[in-house]
């Protein structure tokens, strides 16, 4: 199981930035997918998940309407749109599929 983060960067508050997970390895389309992150000096948290067909979609309630998960199950990919980006939302994001993570991609909200 491979996964690769993509899309993090600087953004200033207010923004917008979209991550993207490329999976490989596996049967992307029978798992559920989640996005995490981690901020500096805390531990890791749960941000949201997408199960197998994309219909049944859960968020943290820190990220709940300004976050969207997504997925493609053709292209094998999971994306996380976040919108009106916080300096609390600074943090490491991760994908993860059963127990397997990717490396992470840094997303960092300042002026």
């Amino acid at each position: 199981v491979q996964l690769v983060e993509s899309g993090g960067g600087l953004v200033r508050p207010g923004g917008s930035l979209k991550l993207s997970c490329a999976a490989s390895g596996f049967i992307f389309s029978l798992y559920n997918m989640s996005w995490y992150r981690q901020a500096p000096g805390k531990e890791r948290e749960w941000v949201a998940t997408i199960d197998s067909t994309g219909r049944i979609i859960k968020y943290a309630d820190s990220v709940k309407g300004r976050f969207s998960i997504s997925r493609h199950n053709l292209q094998k990919t999971v994306s996380l749109q976040m919108n009106s980006l916080q300096p609390e939302d600074t943090a490491v994001y991760y994908c993860k599929t059963r127990s397997a993570w990717g490396q992470g991609t840094e997303v960092t909200v300042t002026e």
